[in-house]
């Protein structure tokens, strides 16, 4: 069998350039700029990603763009500076070029050392047999979407198990909402799915996991987000708040049929009653966010209306987060977790779910386990058996970005897991969570925290990183120094001589932060053996109580092991603690496999306060980034209930205004007595530069003021956003993460007009509109159709030009049949600044005879909405 291999680590937890012309520069392959519109249209349709698609100027993060309804276009409405600079990028890589691969770190990918087999096997299936069933409740509105989110989920329970049972809720992430049966090439974004097409069954995704659980005694439900996946791309915060209000909605709901089992659905008065006073959520992708930020909410409730008021009746006892994505980088600190971080992510490719970790460090008490398990070999996809080819009903596909020369990820090599492997990978530390977490079963903690340094038996797994016990030793702040081989770096800037360097999941950026002061690490680089890099401490620190010295440190994918003496300094001057080694990850050009390792060394008795931290290397050259250091023990204590304040950004509306420029504040409102402290990013709107500051709260303060400046015109445009992003750093938990001021347009939209250019041709013309605005814009003005029936005869798909028929609607034109029985469409597109636009459908000269024959294309617009309209084009024979 192929080694299944993942490695677990530890909780821890510019200058203003004036603007170019759109016309002075070249942009890449697709890109357009017209005013402060941004577009890219792709030769083809994009999956829905996780990752999203996101606008860039160099260093510079633009915002998250907004797709079309054919998955081929992407706008954004913000300032662009230099256009040439602009770049299209998916969760740190490029993607509207192709981009050259960096070079491959030293060395051949290697699977790194067994462990020694664990006591216990979580992924063996329990003594219950298991029931299976769907529910399917009224939709609920939530603020921010304009359609109603559904509210189905399928249930695995066990059969005939006494009492009140553990909940686990799963929540799938980001994909495409719709399909077509009959054409597996057609998938869709929209929801409700339009007429032909089918819902994606996302949810059905898990059910390995499940089964595994519901065998042990667990009781699960999986639940649907098809309609919040439709509609994330319009909202501030990437849909985390709507995900985390629909999963208090349904636990809401398994709280009511807990107290009244005659109310509930059939799969649910079958099983037995949920322990509501036990819950773990596991999400995926995007849905790991969402359930992140529904303990948070579940454990500090938002203010004001989230799309969810009621009570919360119930306690959640952990998070498991596979792949996640965490835009607004706020974890729940108090709430235990465990993360899967694929290593052949092709989506949400800079694992950025290690995060979820590393920013809970000194927010809290840093009592709750975080565990972050680095799993070499699996993709982004395959956790959900309905986005993995050959399992799932709906088209599906292998996520990962070129694999076929991928000397770790492709197909067939050592490291790469099978969609079987990985599925049962993702089950078995799902469940080893769940019995930690809501049965307190201590015996699976070497899998997760490290204590043991076990694999699960039978199927080889990690080397575990991580304890839970943990006294901060060295957590690299603005106190630290570093002398010799080390100096303390920036994990996220744009100076390039202050960074830590590399691509790594530890460095990844806070969308729209250029530089991050509190996220600093140690950087090493000797060029001879015994270089040493000491680290000074802010002030000395006691390790009494600690068994170890745990240290996370990362060396460059395939490197050979690099072997470590450990010294610190006391009252007592230098002591050595022995040796640790690190060996680099198996990795290639397009992994993010810079990942700390957890490695200890025991610590003595009588050892004094220490000052100093020194690492000497065996090696005659190399590199390595120390992330922190703790003083360890072994143990799962209990984590006390939270007492952290709250802080949220609000997002406030506002007109636009006809003419000048004015200041609006906008609030982040508090909530807590003690002292609290934030960081706030935001563009003041003069500038496109972003700013920050660090804000202190004291007690019964309640809110911070951040202003925006507003610029008015008489020119019908879209609402834009303002950004405000506010992170904890420390005695608070941030739940809305991202908001801003919301520039509501408030000038009449455009007449659109529609005139033929020629709408009755002979075959092998096109047929030709023009579509015309009644005035210059400040938005991108697009429209989307479909083929209805006409009146007379119809045009068939063989009549028209075979290559537009194919990128018009994804389907082949062989058989030929009429074109209102197909997907075809033409999406017109103005961008900003552009009053007309003509749309063509080509047609294709044959030998037969017949007659005078149309075709019928009726108009919807996306934006503006609600401009509605037909044409009808008709087609002679040739002479």
């Amino acid at each position: 069998m192929r080694r299944v291999v993942a490695l677990l680590i530890p909780v821890l937890l510019t200058a203003v350039l004036p603007a170019l012309p759109a016309s002075a520069a070249p942009r890449p392959p697709g890109v357009s700029v017209a005013g402060d519109v941004i577009t890219w249209t792709s030769p083809r349709p994009l999956p829905l990603t996780d990752a999203g698609v996101e606008f860039w100027e160099g260093d510079r993060y633009l915002g998250h763009a907004r797709e079309s309804a054919d998955l081929r276009t992407f706008t954004l409405q913000t300032p662009v500076r230099n256009p040439a600079a602009l770049e299209v990028r998916s969760s740190g890589r490029r993607i509207d070029v192709e981009e050259p691969a960096p070079p491959v770190a030293q060395g051949t990918p290697e699977l790194p050392a067994l462990q020694p087999e664990a006591a216990v096997d979580p992924g063996t299936p329990g003594s219950y047999e298991t029931t299976r069933g769907e529910y399917r409740l009224g939709s609920v509105r939530l603020p921010g979407y304009a359609q109603p989110i559904e509210m189905e989920a399928v249930v695995v329970a066990p059969k005939d198990a006494r009492g009140k049972r553990p909940l686990v809720l799963f929540l799938h992430g980001r994909h495409y909402t719709c399909y077509s049966k009959t054409n597996p090439s057609v998938t869709s974004g929209a929801w409700p799915c339009p007429e032909g097409l089918t819902p994606v069954p996302s949810h059905r995704g898990y059910l390995k996991s499940q089964q595994l659980l519901a065998s042990q005694g667990y009781l699960t439900v999986s639940i649907s987000a098809n309609g919040i996946n439709a509609q994330d791309a319009g909202t501030a915060d990437a849909g985390a708040q709507g995900r985390s209000s629909l999963v208090r909605h349904h636990l809401a709901k398994w709280a009511d049929w807990s107290a009244n089992r005659g109310g509930a659905p059939e799969p649910v008065r079958t099983a037995p009653a949920a322990d509501m006073a036990k819950v773990l959520l596991v999400g995926h992708s995007r849905g790991g966010e969402g359930v992140n930020r529904a303990a948070t909410d579940s454990l500090t409730p938002p203010p004001g209306d989230t799309g969810f008021s009621g009570p919360v009746r119930w306690t959640i006892k952990g998070d498991v987060l596979i792949g996640p994505t965490i835009f607004g980088h706020n974890p729940a600190p108090d709430v235990p977790s465990v993360t899967l971080l694929p290593g052949c992510d092709g989506d949400v490719s800079d694992l950025q779910g290690q995060i979820l970790v590393d920013q809970t460090r000194g927010v809290s008490r840093g009592v709750a386990l975080h565990s972050a398990l680095y799993v070499v070999g699996a993709n982004h996809n395959f956790y959900n058996s309905e986005w993995t080819p050959g399992q799932a009903e709906a088209p599906a596909s292998d996520d990962f970005w070129n694999p076929g020369n991928d000397p770790v990820c492709a197909p067939g090599t050592a490291t790469r897991l099978t969609a079987d492997q990985q599925q049962a990978q993702g089950a078995t530390y799902t469940a080893a969570a769940a019995h930690l977490f809501l049965s307190r079963d201590e015996r699976v903690l070497p899998l997760l925290d490290g204590s043991g340094c076990a694999r699960r038996p039978a199927r080889p797994r990690p080397r575990p990183r991580r304890g839970c016990d943990r006294r901060p030793l060295v957590v690299p702040s603005a106190g630290t120094t570093a002398s010799g081989s080390a100096r303390v770096c920036l994990q996220v800037t744009t100076d390039a001589a202050a960074a830590c360097g590399p691509r790594s999941p530890h460095f990844v950026s806070l969308r729209g932060a250029g530089t991050q002061p509190e996220r600093l690490a140690v950087a090493l680089k000797w060029t001879a053996a015994g270089q040493a890099g000491v680290v000074g401490l802010p002030e000395p620190v006691s390790l009494a109580g600690s068994r170890s010295l745990a240290l996370r440190l990362a060396v460059p994918a395939n490197t050979p092991a690099s072997s470590f003496e450990v010294f610190v300094t006391d009252r007592g001057g230098r002591r050595s603690l022995g040796p640790v080694s690190v060996t680099g990850l198996p990795g290639s050009a397009r992994t993010s496999s810079l990942w700390a390792q957890e490695v200890r060394v025991p610590v003595p008795a009588g050892l004094g306060r220490v000052s100093s931290l020194e690492l000497v290397p065996a090696s005659a050259s190399g590199e390595a980034w120390l992330i922190d250091a703790h003083g360890w023990d072994r143990g799962l204590p209990p984590v006390p209930p939270s007492t952290l304040g709250r802080a949220d950004a609000t997002l406030v509306p506002v007109d636009e205004g006809d003419s000048g420029t004015r200041t609006v504040n906008v609030a982040v409102t508090a909530t807590g007595n003690g002292t609290r402290t934030v960081r706030v990013f935001y563009v003041d709107g003069l500038t496109t530069d972003t700013k920050s500051r660090l804000v202190t709260l004291k007690p019964g303060e309640r809110r911070v003021e951040v202003p925006i400046s507003v610029t008015g015109n008489t020119r019908w445009g879209s609402d834009q956003l303002r950004p405000v992003l506010v992170q904890a750093i420390h005695n608070v938990v941030v739940g809305g993460a991202i908001g801003g001021l919301m520039i509501k347009n408030d000038d009449p939209a455009p007449t659109i007009s529609v005139t033929p250019v020629a709408d009755n041709v002979v075959e092998g013309a096109p047929l030709k509109w023009r579509l015309t605005l009644s005035a210059p814009v400040d938005a991108a003005v697009y429209l989307g159709s479909s083929a209805l029936a006409p009146t007379g005869a119809e045009l068939s798909t063989t009549d028209v030009d075979a290559t537009w028929f194919t990128g018009s609607s994804g389907e082949d034109p062989l058989p030929s049949r009429p074109l209102s029985s197909t997907l075809v469409g033409v999406y017109p597109y103005l961008p900003a600044g552009q009053t007309s636009y003509e749309f063509e459908v080509p047609t294709v000269t044959d030998t037969e005879t017949e007659g005078e024959e149309q075709v019928r294309l009726r108009f919807e617009s996306f934006q503006p909405a609600g401009v509605t309209f037909e044409v009808v084009g008709t087609v002679r024979d040739a002479a």
